[in-house]
């Protein structure tokens, strides 16, 4: 496989995760629309609602999250790049 056929499938990866963490955020928090550049705890996030979070991500992805991963990285695109 190519250099650029490896990086078209790792960006569609991230992609998909970005789609589906921007889900999961939609629903803890309650709001319409999510973006990839959306901070989480700008969004209203609090650490309850991380440990919802990280546990739904695990739930639906079957990754290996932990909280301190969402604190670090709050925002969707770079915490969809740990996963």
């Amino acid at each position: 496989m190519s250099r650029q056929a490896i990086d078209e499938v790792t960006m569609l990866r991230w992609r998909q995760y970005e789609q589906a963490l921007a889900e999961i955020w939609s629903d803890v928090l309650g709001v319409e629309t999510v973006g990839r550049r959306d901070h989480f705890f700008e969004l209203g996030g609090h650490s309850l609602l991380a440990v919802q979070v990280i546990s739904r991500v695990r739930q639906v992805l079957g990754a290996e999250v932990g909280i301190a991963d969402l604190f670090e990285r709050p925002v969707l695109a770079d915490l969809a790049r740990t996963i």
